[in-house]
């Protein structure tokens, strides 16, 4: 998990924001994820590579799609449930929107999706969704009264997206009790004022005739298949893992002393260590674990970053190298890579490893900044230039990007990929003003 500097990607979305909301980005959790999401959406039609389960640290339980590319979490919605078949059916609800059509109006906000700042504009409806005052609402020209209207749907789309919530379930082999569980926590939230609300009570109204109708369906679909053991280990270890980097190190400890799986057992320790700064402790801890899961891509990720963040960059880079033989084509495994290769002063093969990343997948900021580092220590000031004006349109800066991306364009061959890319951050700040 990563900050701006080390566990999670900020977002800059508004002059003066009460409270800052930040998109979580790490390999292992997004993995955990899409093991539980996989089978639900090709049980809807829609392609598990294409569609993305993205993490937005909240504590406030939500969950919505802003375009058929994303679902998001809350991770107050991940910690809050309490068995991988709940969180499978709120993500099958979503997907049932995606997969039904239930988009349409948005289309005409998000029309810029497809480039550099499509991210950026939809992580600020996301912002707006967390129900955090001060919100990116604001750079959405959305007004807090709109909110609950732009990320809601009607009872006709709710209704619909239910049915074949459980219906992809049933295909899936997943059981639908799950989707019972989820309208048992908030089917309560329809009697409180709407300041009191969780935003997904707002956005997802839990009535009596819905909790009904829901009932229905899972009885006529059949909510007996047994539990899957596979589902239930990725869902503990997303939200262990995620308990471990939000909770205090005291509070992690005793958690792991209760928990019955023994590797997240050990890497929640391991990340309680690494908070307290006891860098040896915790690369020692994972050390240990990985004798059980030597084959494990994701641990290997976290002994890196633990390593890393220890200044032990040798060995980081050893460890994310492990990481990347085993998964060399995640692109967040590649941008922690790339990132210890950098601070271990091989900027060289650190730029080869970073663009390999961007490649893949250019919605990570972290990596753009990494990347205009690398550009910069081996002399390529432009398309140092370039990475920076790209990080900047993604997280919504695009007074900054253009001053970056003219930078970049003055010096770029015109007509090159590179050129073209600095026009496209040009054409989005022009559009922005």
């Amino acid at each position: 998990m990563r900050l701006l500097t080390t566990l999670f990607v900020m977002l800059s979305l508004c002059a003066l924001p009460l409270r800052a909301q930040t998109l979580i980005r790490d390999a292992d959790i997004e993995h955990a994820l899409g093991q539980l999401a996989r089978p639900i959406l090709q049980a809807a039609g829609l392609n598990p590579n294409r569609v993305k389960i993205l993490l937005i640290d909240s504590r406030v339980p939500n969950a919505f799609v802003l375009d058929s590319n994303a679902i998001f979490l809350h991770t107050g919605m991940v910690t809050r449930l309490k068995s991988a078949e709940a969180l499978q059916s709120v993500i099958a609800h979503e997907a049932a929107h995606i997969a039904n059509v239930h988009l349409t109006r948005r289309r005409a906000v998000m029309s810029n999706r497809n480039n550099v700042t499509g991210l950026g504009i939809a992580l600020a409806a996301a912002v707006a969704a967390s129900g955090a005052r001060g919100s990116g609402a604001i750079a959405l020209g959305v007004a807090s009264s709109a909110q609950r209207s732009f990320l809601s749907h009607s009872r006709a789309e709710e209704s619909s997206a239910d049915q074949s919530a459980v219906r992809y379930l049933a295909a899936a082999g997943i059981s639908t009790r799950g989707a019972i569980e989820v309208h048992d926590i908030f089917k309560g939230q329809d009697v409180l004022s709407q300041a009191r609300q969780d935003p997904y009570a707002r956005s997802h109204p839990f009535s009596r005739d819905r909790v009904r109708a829901m009932q229905a369906y899972v009885a006529r679909y059949g909510g007996d298949i047994p539990y899957n053991a596979t589902s239930s280990y990725w869902f503990e270890r997303a939200k262990a893992k995620i308990w471990a980097f939000q909770q205090a190190p005291k509070s992690t400890l005793r958690r792991a002393n209760k928990m019955n799986v023994a590797d997240i057992k050990l890497m929640m320790q391991a990340v309680a260590h690494h908070r307290r700064a006891q860098t040896g402790k915790a690369a020692g801890v994972m050390q240990n674990l990985l004798k059980s899961r030597p084959n494990d891509a994701y641990y290997h990720e976290l002994l890196g970053q633990i390593l890393l963040e220890g200044r032990q960059y040798g060995a980081a880079v050893n460890a994310y190298a492990r990481a990347a033989k085993l998964s060399p084509n995640n692109t967040l495994i590649l941008a922690g890579y790339g990132r210890a290769l950098l601070a271990a002063g091989q900027p060289k093969n650190a730029l080869r490893v970073l663009e390999n990343a961007r490649s893949r997948d250019f919605r990570d900021p972290s990596a753009l900044r990494d990347l205009g580092s690398a550009y910069s220590q081996t002399g390529q000031p432009a398309m140092a230039s370039l990475a920076v004006a790209e990080r900047y349109a993604l997280t919504g800066r695009l007074k900054d990007a253009e001053i970056h991306a003219k930078r970049a364009a003055g010096r770029l061959a015109r007509g090159s990929g590179p050129w073209q890319r600095a026009q496209d951050v040009l054409s989005a700040a022009q559009r922005e003003k």
